[in-house]
């Protein structure tokens, strides 16, 4: 009997940055969760590790581990960015010890506790399970490779998550419309204000815990709204929200990690938003080319093809865009990068901690950068944590630009 979940971070989580500069890929957000979470919800196992980068884990306040395998006691591991399904019955079944692959990569592996231990806290687990010399199995297992790759998914691990009777525990104004209330969950403490529209027809809604709708807004499903977040008014669906989030205006098929601020009116399609982002007023993306083609993304220093024509902008942590900004199809901005050239188009790729004017692009100060961190932190009383700032100074050492 298995006994416990390890969730590893592979060794290719740069192919998802800038999401993965300040977060671990356990961490993502992706359906009505993260990664990790919605790995504990389908492996239904405590959680016996979590191994990803040192600095990255050490600044992410994540799940707490509640597994004390014995030595002989068998774990399952899985890679975070590998997508639960039917394959995994394939790994339940199957023999142990042993390491399934999808690909290239490795997916899976079941073995006793005493065996994993030696692979933890090193940051290459899945080198030391090929390392182990138990025999290796094919499986046909998804996975999100890149940032894209999350956008395209999420809508279908939306609909899954939240797929359970619905549940009305907060408050609700009277003249609010709720059409299909039996796929809605309300949690106590949320607030549905008057003439919203909770439009569940084409796929779940959930709202967390001291979420509010505003009045004027339309939520269409399916729509995870994580606790504390505020809809104010617009159109929003499809789309992720983690905690604590301010949105205004129209969102589409996003991904919103937690704590960003898009407080006015502007559209953001087909993205990917990083922890801490402030999009000022009429900030918008592209996300479809007027030729209808396929959108390119550079990833690091490759432009690679997404095989979609639906890709808007993925943002890191700490991004900021002044009033006006307009970001083009496929855009990939850095962390702490911060825009201000309103009314023109921003590059497509903005490197991490740049300074963009409109017309040249100049390093953005660590110091000043940690400065504002701690501002725009402090508005959803939260600080820079010492574990923060030493990532924060880590990353920015490792994204510098040589002169």
């Amino acid at each position: 009997m298995i006994r416990g979940l390890i969730v590893f971070e592979d060794a290719r989580w740069a192919d998802l940055q800038p999401l993965t500069d300040a977060l671990p890929t356990p961490a993502l957000a992706f359906g009505a969760g993260t990664l990790a979470s919605r790995w504990m919800e389908q492996a239904r196992l405590p959680l016996a590790a979590l191994e990803a980068r040192a600095a990255v884990a050490a600044a992410w306040a994540g799940p707490a581990v509640t597994a004390r395998p014995a030595d002989s006691d068998e774990v399952l591991a899985v890679n975070a960015v590998a997508l639960p399904g039917a394959w995994l019955d394939q790994v339940r079944g199957g023999r142990t010890p042993a390491v399934w692959l999808a690909h290239d990569r490795v997916v899976a592996a079941r073995a006793p506790w005493s065996a994993l231990t030696g692979g933890l806290g090193r940051g290459d687990f899945e080198r030391f399970l090929l390392s182990l010399g138990i025999p290796t199995f094919a499986v046909e297992a998804p996975v999100l490779r890149f940032a894209w790759d999350l956008i395209e998914h999420n809508p279908i691990a939306l609909a899954r998550d939240l797929d359970e009777p619905g549940s009305i525990a907060g408050e609700v104004h009277a003249t609010a419309v709720m059409l299909e209330p039996q796929r809605i969950s309300i949690a106590a403490g949320a607030r549905i204000e008057a003439l919203t529209v909770l439009d569940a027809r084409a796929g779940p809604i959930r709202i967390g815990a001291r979420a509010v709708i505003q009045s004027h807004s339309l939520v269409i499903g399916p729509c995870a709204i994580g606790d504390g977040t505020q809809i104010l008014g617009g159109v929003v669906g499809n789309s992720t929200f983690g905690p604590q989030c301010r949105i205004a205006g129209e969102v589409d098929a996003c991904i919103w990690q937690g704590y960003a601020n898009k407080r006015h009116h502007g559209f953001v399609g087909h993205s990917v938003i990083g922890e801490w982002v402030n999009l000022g007023a009429l900030t918008t993306t592209s996300d479809l080319k007027n030729n209808y083609g396929e959108v390119k993304v550079w990833v690091g220093e490759r432009e690679l093809a997404t095989g979609s024509n639906k890709v808007g902008s993925i943002l890191g942590a700490h991004v900021k865009t002044g009033i006006g900004t307009l970001l083009p199809t496929g855009a990939a901005i850095g962390v702490g990068a911060n825009l201000f050239g309103g009314g023109r188009f921003a590059p497509k790729r903005v490197v991490s901690f740049a300074w963009w004017d409109g017309e040249r692009t100049v390093e953005h100060e660590l110091e000043k950068f940690l400065a504002t961190a701690r501002i725009a932190m402090s508005r959803r009383a939260r600080e820079l944590l010492a574990a923060d700032e030493n990532l924060w100074r880590q990353v920015h050492a490792a994204t510098r630009r040589k002169p």
